[in-house]
Formats: C-alpha cells, sequence, structure tokens
C-alpha cells in the first residue's frame, strides 16, 4: 500500500477561499501557530496551520487538523465501495458513511485496491502481514468513549482443521487478497461477493458455528462468499496432506495471532472494532520513536524527505487528532518524519502514527474536500479511510 515563497498575497488568498468556501474559520489560536478551531459539531473542531517553523528548514506549509472529544467522536473503518477489492475516493466512502468527516487511512497496492498492511474493520480481519508495521487499534462503542492503542505489530491466521483432540494445525498465507498458486488464502464476506479467482484449484465453503465444511468447488473459481460464513482457497488442485482433511462437516476454527513491539497487550488487539494500518510509529505512550528498523523503514526517501502526510494521534489530556499535511506544491513542501514529531509535540501528542500519504492524503469535513491533494487529477482513489461520527 504506500509547497511556496513564504506568505504570499496569493497564498492568503487560496487560505481565505478555502475556508469561505467550508464554512471554516482561520483566525489565530492564543498558541499562536494553530488557528481558531471551528466547532463542526458537539466534540469535533477544525483547525489550520501556515506556521513556517513546523518544518526544519522553514518553508510553506499547510495542515488541516481535527480535534475529537472521546466522548463525543467516534471512528469508524470505512472500506472502499464498502468491501476490500478496488479503491474510491475519501470524499465517496464519507458520503455513503454520513460520516461527519474522514481522512484517508491505510496503505494499499495502487493496482487493485487491496490493503498491503493489517486492517480490521467492525471487528473482521480483512488484510494480515507477516511484516511488523505502525498499526492502530480503535475501540468505539455506541455508547461510551472512544479509545486509541498504538504499537507496531504484525498479525498471522492459522486454522485449526478437525475436531479438538485430532486438529490439525496449518496457516494461511493471506487474508482477503489475491490467490498464488500453491498458496491458501482465507475470504472474508468483506471481500467481494465471491473469491474473484480463476479456476485450477479448490475452494471450501466454511459456515456455521463452530465453522465447518459446507461445500467443496475443485477447479471452478470465483465461489460465492457467504455473509455468514468464509471462503478457503488454494491454488493448485494437488493439496497438502493438511488440506485433504477438509471433507463435508470438518469443523474448521480460525485463530488471530499477534506480535507486539512495544508492549501493547495482543488479547486486547481481539476485542478491537477496527485497527488500522500505517507506516512509521511516532510516538508511543509518550516516547518518541527514533528508529524504524522494526518496520523495515530503513530508506532515507520515505522517512526523510518532506511529502504529503496523514497522521493520527492522541494528546496528554485524551484528545484524538487527525492531521493532513499537504506537499508537492508551491504552497506546502509536505514534512519529513521529523517534521511530523515536531507537529506531534506541538500538539502534545503521548502517541502518534503516520498513515498512508502522498497523493492519498485527504481530509473530508462535512462533505468537502478541505485540503489541498497532491495529484494533477485531484483526490485520490484509496483503499480504506477513517470517518468520524457523533455519538
Amino acid at each position: 500500500m504506500n509547497r511556496r515563497p513564504w506568505f504570499t498575497p496569493l497564498v492568503a488568498t487560496a487560505i481565505l477561499s478555502l475556508s469561505l468556501a467550508c464554512g471554516l474559520q482561520s483566525s489565530v489560536s492564543p498558541a499562536g501557530w494553530l488557528s481558531q478551531g471551528n466547532t463542526i459539531a458537539p466534540g469535533v473542531t477544525f483547525h489550520t496551520s501556515t506556521d513556517s517553523t513546523l518544518v526544519d528548514p522553514t518553508g510553506p506549509v499547510q495542515v488541516s487538523l481535527l480535534k475529537l472529544d472521546p466522548q463525543r467522536a467516534r471512528l469508524t473503518s470505512l472500506l472502499s465501495n464498502d468491501q476490500v477489492m478496488y479503491a474510491e475516493p475519501v470524499l465517496e466512502m464519507a458520503t455513503r458513511a454520513k460520516a461527519l468527516a474522514a481522512v484517508n487511512a491505510g496503505f494499499f497496492n495502487v493496482n487493485n485496491g487491496e490493503p498491503v498492511g493489517l486492517l480490521k474493520v467492525a471487528g473482521v480481519l480483512v488484510s494480515d502481514t507477516p511484516v511488523t508495521k505502525g498499526a492502530v487499534g480503535i475501540w468505539s462503542p455506541a455508547e461510551g468513549r472512544t479509545e486509541l492503542a498504538f504499537d507496531q505489530i504484525s498479525a498471522r491466521v492459522d486454522l485449526r482443521i478437525g475436531a479438538d483432540n485430532q486438529a490439525k494445525a496449518m496457516g494461511v498465507d493471506g487474508v482477503d487478497t489475491t490467490r498464488a498458486r500453491g498458496k491458501l488464502m482465507l475470504y472474508t464476506p468483506k471481500y467481494h461477493d465471491h473469491t474473484d479467482t480463476a479456476g485450477n484449484g479448490v475452494e471450501w465453503v466454511l459456515r456455521g458455528f463452530p465453522l465447518k465444511v459446507t461445500a467443496i468447488r475443485t477447479n471452478a473459481g470465483s465461489t460465492p462468499i457467504p455473509v455468514d460464513g468464509l471462503v478457503l482457497s488454494y491454488g493448485g488442485l494437488e493439496l497438502p496432506a493438511e488440506l485433504k482433511l477438509l471433507q463435508p462437516d470438518t469443523p474448521v476454527t480460525v485463530e488471530t495471532h499477534w506480535t507486539t513491539v512495544n508492549g501493547l497487550d495482543t488479547e486486547r488487539l481481539n476485542t478491537a472494532d477496527h485497527v488500522v494500518n500505517g507506516a512509521g510509529l511516532l510516538r508511543v505512550r509518550g516516547k518518541q520513536i527514533t528508529s524504524w528498523e522494526a518496520e523495515r523503514l530503513s530508506g532515507p526517501n520515505f522517512v526523510n524527505t518532506r511529502h504529503p502526510r496523514t497522521m493520527i494521534g492522541v494528546d496528554r489530556r485524551g484528545d484524538i487528532w487527525l492531521v493532513v499535511v499537504d506537499g508537492r506544491q508551491p504552497a506546502s513542501v509536505g514534512m519529513s518524519f521529523s517534521d511530523l514529531q515536531r507537529l506531534a509535540e506541538r500538539l502534545q501528542l503521548t502517541d502518534a502514527l503516520n498513515l498512508d500519504g502522498g497523493g492519498s492524503s485527504t481530509m473530508v469535513v462535512q462533505g468537502k474536500v478541505v485540503n489541498s491533494p497532491s495529484d494533477a487529477k485531484g483526490p485520490r482513489a484509496v483503499s480504506d479511510a477513517i470517518g468520524v461520527t457523533v455519538r
């Protein structure tokens, strides 16, 4: 998955026009670098910043920020077209979900829209990964308080095939992703209406509680995925011994195994409503991250070069922040990781995560895109977004 000479009349006019178009204020707050917040709804406040000292060396920058009261605001992971396949602009996702606001979220494969990191939506894991990446778990009940937990996380899915005392274990090679030859994939109802597979494979329909094999399709492909079940799909007709055990009425247990780097309780992730992938955990429980070797982000271009960025974080008061930084334009140079961490310090964030950025960076508020996405064609279609509603 995954700007300008400082402060000219043209830039001032552009910022004012954007504020007027969206019905948002841009007067300066007592903090000096951040605009006075405009209340969008109870517990949801929109801010902007054009403070050139947020980047080092200084330069033009435009930042859009949403501050959320966790007692009043809910966060929801939104899927493009309400499914894993394909991609869709954030505005369209937000409109369909009737979200008050939204930002782009996880990294994805631009060729088919599939997430390339962890993604859990409404309690269902729809993308796993063996590679540890920064991610955020979201607990957002209808009543109560929204909670976030940050760490560098990986996850794998295993099967137990057969009755408990005779069950055979087998790993799944991918969840809700394109099937490869010699690989076993697991498809959930959130993937698509069917598995979108060709023939030359075997697929097993799992339904019931506990799950049992209810149908076997050989050399057929594109098996319909039941809304109350799953489909296992193997690429090829020569089956491993474990898969030969998958006969009608065979019980199957699906288990998710989480790994975390910074101490987040893995059992807690099983109860998360959503888990959203990023790349670059910036702060965790008040500690600033200085190395991303655990996430395999050693390349200087991604970490040290200024790009458009999207960030999610929690401040020391418990408020949630969604941030989009414009970049690759004369009006805004974008931010490196060190710039993002400087912004996180200004906001007094105890936890912060870099989400997908570049041409994907988009913020929607009240049915309008309020930042300036860098793609020449306009807001990019993405795999998933974080939506904001109010209790």
